[in-house]
């Protein structure tokens, strides 16, 4: 199960990502990098370390692009494509010096975002044929959610809303402070009505007032599988269901199996295993 080439953030995002981390990483210069001589080029190439679902190519060839103009870098994958352990992804050439100075940077996102689409694509295939999709949320690393989402995108997953402006979500609080699924529903139509309202149930009179109350999607946290199983039943179509809260991944195909619209996983972006990934690198002096 994949999704190759999904569309990227817009250039604005990546470019601000990237400056974000070379700030970072490299501040008022790379005092290491300056002991190499200013004509010495050097070719590299990256190697993965393990098996994983490939993503992050824009923000790595942003790195490189925002530090030299003259850097050259040949890809052999595409994001969302499956690599193996002991694979070339890329080679680069150019001068050393930036290439030197982005190498952390740049491999510190590809890791990371390969470690998001990795984790994802396992998850979705223990969806597979299903009717059941897989969504992230909202539980991502500080300023990288754009990125993160597409890499479960690349990943074989959907995205949710992509924060608080895009859609709304009534969860408990929002209940208590309205007095009712009803009332903060009805409070929702009022001032958004081009925006899909989903909101979040624990139990099956919940669901029943909130199916009432016209909700979009309706969130079952903390069901039980055999209440999943009602819930469909008594919504028969009229909502989209999905089931989120603690979702371990030896039950995710026995809560699709109840037919539930999706399953949201804070995992995928959350509890996060980098890719191991590796850059060789062969100098020569310039003429």
């Amino acid at each position: 199960m994949s999704n190759l080439s999904p569309n990227l953030p817009a250039p604005e995002i990546i470019e601000a990502n990237v400056e974000m981390a070379l700030s970072e990483d490299i501040g008022s210069g790379d005092l290491t990098a300056g002991l190499i001589a200013e004509d010495v080029t050097a070719k590299a190439e990256v190697m993965a370390k393990e098996n994983a679902v490939l993503c992050g190519q824009a923000w790595f060839e942003n790195v490189f692009r925002s530090l030299s103009p003259d850097i050259r870098i040949q890809w052999f994958f595409k994001d969302g494509e499956t690599i193996s352990s002991n694979t070339r992804l890329c080679t680069l050439e150019g001068p050393a010096r930036p290439l030197l100075s982005g190498e952390r940077t740049a491999l510190n996102f590809l890791q990371t975002l390969s470690g998001t689409a990795t984790t994802t694509r396992h998850y979705a295939q223990l969806l597979a044929g299903t009717t059941t999709r897989l969504l992230d949320t909202r539980k991502t690393l500080p300023c990288l959610r754009a990125a993160q989402k597409y890499a479960v995108l690349c990943g074989g997953g959907q995205n949710h809303r992509m924060g608080l402006h895009d859609a709304i979500l009534i969860k408990e609080n929002h209940i208590a402070a309205a007095g009712s699924i009803t009332q903060a529903t009805q409070q929702a139509r009022a001032v958004s009505t081009d925006v899909k309202i989903e909101v979040e149930t624990e139990n099956l009179d919940e669901l029943r007032e909130a199916l009432e109350a016209k909700a979009d999607i309706i969130m079952l946290d903390d069901y039980s599988p055999d209440d999943m199983a009602r819930a469909v039943k008594i919504v028969n179509g009229r909502a989209k269901l999905e089931v989120s809260g603690g979702i371990e991944e030896k039950k995710l195909r026995e809560i699709a199996l109840t037919g539930v619209d999706f399953i949201s996983v804070g995992a995928l972006t959350k509890h996060l295993h980098a890719i191991d990934l590796s850059m060789r690198f062969a100098f020569a002096a310039g003429q």
